[in-house]
Parts: structure tokens; sequence; C-alpha cells
């Protein structure tokens, strides 16, 4: 693998369609990979196209990645570098673990400091004073809102008015993969995530009040919609460098 290579990296899948998986990653592998998420965006970045490629030999496990712009923030990069290092090691058993961030501006930074388990600091020292878990947490925090928001709609589709959903439990919620994204994010928040808990929560796990509730539950849309927005545009923008297939619901979630 290499920079020069990553263009053509993500295959048209039979229709022309946007594929975001290449060719030849072994299942547990790219699975693993499915768990480190852009914090910006919420989404995997197996889902985004951000995973160039995978190869494996009896010594290295190496992964490439690749972002939609030359400039997109080092510190949300970063994270993503880190988290697929983490990933990537979790299956490589006795294998060294390679992980390189490719064409972007702090691709030298970025990768020699995950390499060499600097930190975000120590990767830019006189740039960054903090590491970056208090901003995983504000976007996990963000992405726990927009999941509320979204389960909720659902129970107001199904006749709950928005008073009566102060009331509502998670046993109460529309089983499928929205309720599940929800409480994948409270086990991330150590927030209570059991049938019984309040379905709307405050960031400190207080339950959200009646009164409270349209306020914040419109503030929660906003946030969502924007989460959604900005991962049309990032993955518009991934189609376009790299020459790929234009993901089918892109404009869409743009235009909303």
């Amino acid at each position: 693998m290499s920079a020069g290579t990553s263009a053509a990296a993500l295959a048209a899948g039979p229709g022309g369609e946007f594929n975001p998986r290449p060719d030849g990653i072994d299942d547990s592998i790219w699975a693993a990979l499915g768990t480190v998420r852009d914090p910006e965006l919420d989404s995997p970045i197996t889902e985004l196209g951000f995973v160039v490629g995978v190869e494996t030999s009896v010594d290295v496990l190496t992964v490439e990645l690749r972002l939609p712009t030359y400039f997109c923030a080092p510190n949300f990069a970063y994270l993503m570098v880190a988290d697929a290092y983490d990933a990537a090691a979790a299956q490589a058993g006795e294998r060294a673990v390679v992980v390189r961030l490719l064409e972007h501006f702090a691709s030298d930074e970025i990768n020699a400091g995950v390499a060499g388990g600097r930190g975000f600091a120590g990767s830019f020292p006189g740039l960054a004073d903090d590491e970056l878990e208090e901003l995983r947490v504000t976007f996990q925090r963000k992405a726990h809102r927009a999941c509320q928001e979204q389960v909720a709609s659902h129970l107001v589709k199904t006749g709950w008015s928005v008073a009566d959903l102060a009331g509502a439990t998670l046993a109460d919620a529309c089983a499928g993969q929205d309720l599940d994204r929800l409480t994948r994010r409270r086990n991330e928040l150590n927030l209570p995530a059991g049938p019984d808990a309040p379905l709307l929560l405050q960031d400190d796990g207080t339950p959200i009040s009646r009164l409270d509730l349209p306020l914040q539950l419109r503030m929660a849309k906003t946030t969502r919609i924007s989460i959604e927005g900005n991962s049309g545009l990032c993955r518009g923008l991934l189609s376009v460098r790299y020459n790929l297939p234009r993901p089918a619901d892109v404009d869409q979630v743009i235009t909303g």
C-alpha cells in the first residue's frame, strides 16, 4: 500500500456505488476498525471511507487511513489514528502494529506520536497543552443528545406527546439501530442504560424535567442535524478528493 494507490483502494460496487471496504481485509480486523468513530461525525471510520487498506504479514499489521481534506483538524485526526492503533493492536496478536495517516498536513507528527505513545501534547510540543480526553467526552455527550432526540422522535411519531416523554424509559423506546446506538453512548459515558432508565437524561445523568423537555429536544435536534450535515459534507469531500463514487445519500443529508 502507498499514498499513490490510495485513490483506488475503495472500489466501486457492482452498480458503481460507493463501497467503503477495500478488498482483502480480514473480517475481525474490519469489525475492530468499525469501533473507531470520527468524534465530530459520530460515524465509524469504516463507513466514512477513511480506511485505505490493511496489510498483514507474519510480523506486522499495517493500517492506512485518510481524511476528506489535507487540513482536517489535527486533534480529531490524532484521536482516530490512536483509536485505530488500539483497535488493530487488539487483533494483532504478536505482530507489531503500524497505523499511518496519509496525505494530511500533520501526518508525520501524528503517525510518530501514536507510534511512540507520546500523546497529543507530546506529538505537538509547544503547540498543544492538553490531551484529548475532555474533547472526546464533549463529542460523546453531543452524540448522546442526538441519539436521545432521534429515539424520542420515533416515539412522538407513534403517538407520544412531548410532555409524556418526561416519564418514558428505555423500555418504551422502539427497538432498532437508534436505540442500540443510544445504549452504546450511555455505556461509554457511564450513564444509566438499563430498560428502566429514563429515556431522556441531562449530561450529568439526571432526568430532563417536563418543563425543560421542549427546549432540550429542540437543541438536541439541532445537534443531530449538524452532525448529519457535517457527515454528508465530509463524505462528499472525500469522494471528490479521491475521485470515488459519490455516496448515494450525501445530497439528501446536506440539503435535509
